[in-house]
């Protein structure tokens, strides 16, 4: 039997990886698909007592504000950084995260949505949602 020694082009050949298949089309979300995904994406690694404010008219900086909590730091990292990432698969585009590493409080830019995730204790003691709610406390439509 003839041993075969694999040098230059033929070496080369054989350790490439194979073409990646081409990437779908990104979507362009609009605030209310983009908020939708985000509300999924919650749930689905549940984060608890989720309320969505509706900033149009009220603010530049976004069109909604979603706050939602986790129950434990590793809680809180984890559904942020899971969010983070389905949103630039969606997108394409990253979000800018802050707080992760202490897990308290989560802030995520996703651009035309602001996302908070809080710890229960630090969500009750800054009490976002009484600043940013309308007087008669509702919230946007669900």
């Amino acid at each position: 039997m003839e041993d075969r020694v694999l040098t230059g082009p033929t070496l080369a050949a054989s350790n490439r990886a194979a073409p990646a298949a081409p990437k779908a089309p990104l979507q362009d979300l609009t605030s209310e698909e983009l908020l939708q995904r985000i509300l999924a994406s919650l749930d689905d690694d549940k984060a608890e007592d989720v309320v969505q404010i509706d900033l149009r008219g009220k603010s530049s900086m976004a069109d909604y504000m979603v706050i939602a909590t986790g129950r434990s730091t590793r809680q809180v990292s984890a559904i942020s950084e899971k969010l983070v990432d389905r949103l630039k698969t969606v997108t394409g585009r990253r979000c800018k995260m802050e707080g992760k590493d202490a897990g308290d409080w989560v802030l995520i830019d996703a651009g035309d949505i602001i996302v908070h995730v809080f710890r229960p204790e630090v969500r009750e003691f800054y009490q976002l949602e009484k600043m940013w709610m309308p007087a008669d406390g509702t919230t946007a439509p669900q």
